[in-house]
Formats: structure tokens, sequence, C-alpha cells
């Protein structure tokens, strides 16, 4: 809402904070009281606590009434607790998806101005679904713009990150630039260095952010993609294999054969992109002449690139230790200056995942004998490893070092051996049947994870594949695939996949 004069406002000015645990909702609340007592306003904060399993999502409902505007006999506004849906002039989200929540409230209508953060944080029910349970951020973008009166995006948290702070400010920022609140930028600038809330990094924060809001539109503010996706992007491919995707690879699925090569020289080395370009190659050449689409180079360059990146003890370890997630996890915490953070990592290790981290024939020996095996069964079991500590640290830094000899290890043995046969399925089923063969290839999505996650993915895949051994040459094959990989998906323990094998 633009800034209404004085003698017109006759109800109070209303805004809710949709944020998340961390991410310093409060203190955006308390630095908009700041500012509007500052510019000679009435104003009172609420919060009200929610479940969404996302970090104790927060809203914050704020309403704030100019003292100038008060009646002759200086009667004061009595103030709502809670945010009523259909009454809320401007909506500010930390996160996309909050938007769409808020939205869902009833909160965001078309005398709404919404601003959002563009990136996302993925809700626990989004990251424990079995496929992709990642929601559309489009969507939600859509019907932003579709009812509220005014929106605006950006990326909040990139903006915070670069310069040295937290979303809080760039929140406080994008208040500011929007125009929607009738404050002047001096009462926010002041808010910040009176709170001594790391003063000199939230204001170039709330600077960024304020000149990004007030050149934003609905209709301008592209999609942006997060800091993860921007490292990828930036991530060293060396120009011989940018030649051979370019020369080799359909230009459909080139942008996906560039992310599995990223994936594949952080993951090992850049040995290990031109084996997994090797294996793309090869099922490129079983495209159609002419054909519209690559449907099958493209779902095999997803799926080999996370196949051959499996999560391994050596995997894990190395993502534990690494300084972005370090800085994640800082971020998450927001601690004070000066303020020691101490982490501990609880890893619960298999037989299994040990001995897959041997050798191929100790690996074996041990899994096979049974003196060995109960031996090995002590190192199982819950354990809690301080990364803060130097000695915890060393651990971690020391089996994520074994990845130089990943490939003489049991597990490597083992996943190499799954991944040849599924290209080797795929290979003899394209040319006679290529609708299986794409279904086929999309089942990898199956073989995920770590530890009893992975292994009952994997069963279910090779559930799959047993039986499409007696289905190949039916014109039914490909749809009872996808109906098969779809059941698999629908729960972790195979009930649904287990009915649809048995029905038919």
């Amino acid at each position: 809402m633009s800034a209404l004069p004085i003698a017109a406002i006759t109800r109070p000015i209303t805004l809710t904070i949709a944020a998340l645990g961390g991410q310093g909702g409060g203190v955006v609340s308390d630095w908009l009281i700041h500012v509007a007592r500052r510019a000679g306003y009435l104003a009172q904060a609420t919060s009200v606590p929610g479940v969404a399993q996302r970090t104790g999502a927060t809203i914050y409902y704020l309403e704030f009434f100019p003292l100038a505007g008060l009646p002759a006999d200086k009667s004061r506004p009595i103030f709502a607790l809670m945010p009523n849906p259909g009454d809320v002039d401007v909506v500010i989200a930390s996160e996309i998806m909050e938007a769409g929540r808020a939205m869902q409230r009833g909160l965001v209508t078309a005398r709404t101005t919404l601003i959002a953060s563009s990136h996302r944080i993925y809700a626990i029910q989004e990251k424990s679904h079995m496929g992709d349970g990642r929601a559309d951020s489009s969507q939600v973008r859509a019907l932003a713009r579709e009812q509220a009166k005014r929106y605006i995006e950006f990326d909040m948290q990139a903006m915070a990150e670069a310069n040295g702070s937290v979303i809080s400010a760039a929140m406080l920022g994008a208040l500011c630039g929007s125009g929607a609140l009738p404050f002047a930028v001096e009462h926010y600038v002041e808010a910040i260095r009176t709170s001594g809330i790391e003063a000199a990094s939230s204001t170039r924060a709330f600077e960024a952010a304020r000149r990004a809001a007030a050149e934003s539109s609905a209709a301008a503010a592209p999609p942006t993609v997060s800091p993860t996706e921007r490292t990828a992007t930036r991530a060293f491919i060396p120009a011989f294999l940018k030649e051979r995707i370019r020369a080799r690879i359909p230009a459909a699925a080139q942008d996906l054969a560039r992310q599995g090569v990223r994936r594949m020289i952080d993951y090992q080395d850049v040995a290990y992109a031109s084996l997994y370009l090797d294996r793309l190659d090869s099922v490129a050449a079983l495209e159609h002449v002419g054909s519209a689409g690559v449907a099958l180079t493209e779902s095999v360059a997803r799926g080999l690139a996370l196949w051959m990146s499996f999560e391994d003890t050596i995997r894990v370890a190395d993502l534990k230790i690494r300084t972005a997630r370090s800085k994640r996890v800082l971020q998450e915490v927001g601690p004070s200056t000066g303020q020691l953070v101490q982490v501990t990592e609880f890893m619960k290790p298999r037989v299994e995942e040990i001995c897959g981290t041997l050798p191929v024939g100790l690996g074996t020996w041990i899994l096979r004998s049974k003196t060995p095996r109960r031996w090995i069964t002590r190192l199982t079991g819950g354990r809690q490893i301080a990364t803060s500590s130097i000695g915890g640290f060393l651990q971690l830094y020391w089996l994520a070092g074994l990845r130089r000899w990943r490939r003489k290890t049991l597990r490597y043995s083992q996943e190499q051996m799954h991944i040849v046969h599924w290209l080797q399925l795929i290979g003899r089923l394209a040319p006679e049947d290529y609708a299986l063969a794409v279904e086929i290839a999309d089942c990898q999505q199956l073989v995920k994870g770590y530890g009893e996650t992975h292994e009952r993915g994997t069963l279910s895949f090779d559930a799959i594949l047993a039986d499409v051994q007696g289905r190949q040459g039916r014109p039914d094959a490909a749809d009872r695939v996808r109906a098969l990989r779809v059941a698999a998906l629908a729960d972790d323990q195979g009930i649904a996949l287990s009915r649809v094998l048995t029905a038919a």
C-alpha cells in the first residue's frame, strides 16, 4: 500500500511476518516496533507459533496507528492479536513457500502487498518423500501475482549472505524499499544501529535489499536459484569435457550432462566424469534420428549422475565437514558475537556400511564370516562425533580422504555392477520399445539414500526389473513399469509395490 495522509487513516496499518525458526522474524518485529514509535506511531506486535514441519514456522503480526491520527479525545484504537483474513495490508515471507502458506490462510488479498524471498528451505515432508517431493514454487508465484495487490520477490537469503549478514536484515530492507509502510529510511537504519545486532553487516544487507525491493515489480521478478545451485553453476569443467558434451550429447540434454559432470568431479575426479560421459554417450546413440525428443538421454543423464554419486560412508563424512555446511549450521543457530557453537554428528553405521568401505576381498570375507562379522558389529550402533573439536573433525576428515581409494571398495564394486546391468537392459530395450526403456531409466530414482533407505530402494528396483523380464514385447510393458514405480514411491516399506506386483 502507498503511504496515506495521516488524516485519511481510520484503521491501523496491518502487517504479517511469516518466518521460520532461526530466521530472525522476532528481530524484524522488534525493529519495526522501534521504527514505528520513532516515526510517531502506536505499535503492537504479537506472535503465533505454528507447527508446519518447517523448523517451527511462526506468524508475527503487527499493527500501527499514527498518534497524529487519534481523535480529539485521544482515545486509542484496540489492536488485534492475530491477523484477520482479508484485512492484512502487508505480508512478508522469509521463504517462497511461506508466502504460499500465507495465501492458504487467506492473508493475501487485493489490498495486500506481498513480499517474499525466492529461495527454498525444504520441509521434512519434501525431503523424506520417496521420489521428488518438492513443492512447485512456480505455482505459488503465479497465485501471488493473481491474488496480491503487488508482489515483490527476490533472493533475500543470498543477498544477506553476500553482505555477511542474516535474512532478517534483508527482510527489513525489503519492507522499507517496497514503500508499503509510511516510515522514513533513517528510522529503519537507526533501529538496526540501536539494536547492536551486527550493525555494520546488517546495515549493508538492509540497504542492498531496500534497493532490490524498490526496483522490483510483480512482472519483472525472475525466478532465482539457490546458493547451492549457484555454486554448482560456477564449478569448473575442463574444456575437453565441455567440448565433448557439445559434440556428442543432444542439445536438450546438454545442461543435465554438464550438471552430471560437475557432480562427478565433486564426488570423485575428472576421470570419473569421463566415465559418466562414456556411459551417457552409449545411451545418446540409441536416440532415434530426427526424433522430436530425447527423453531417454535426459532420464539417464539425471539418474546416472545420482547413482554414480552414491552415498557411501566416504561421501557422508565429506558432506558433514564441508565449509558450506558449517556456514549453514551457524546461520540456523544464529550465535551472538563471541559465542561458541559445538556441533555433534550422530552416526549409526551398520556392518554393511563398514564393510562397504573396505577392499572388495576383505569386505566380502567379513560379511560371509560369522566371527569377523560379530567383531565388526561392536563398531556399529549410535555414535556421536563432535566435529567442532579437533579430534572429531579429524576422524571424519580421515574418512572423507579415503575417496582416493573408493574404486577399490566393496560398495563401489557393488554399485558399478548394478549400474552396468541397468544400462545394458536399457540398451537392449530401447531399439524395440523406447517407452519401456525410458520407464526403466526413470526407475533409478528408487535407488538413493544411505543404509536401510538405500537397501529398501534397491530391493524395490530389483523387484521391478525382475517383473519386466517376463513382459518384454507386450504393449502394456511401459505402463506396467510406470505403475510399479509409482507404487514403490508411495511408501518406503514396499507395501504398495507388493500389492501391485501380486495383483497381476
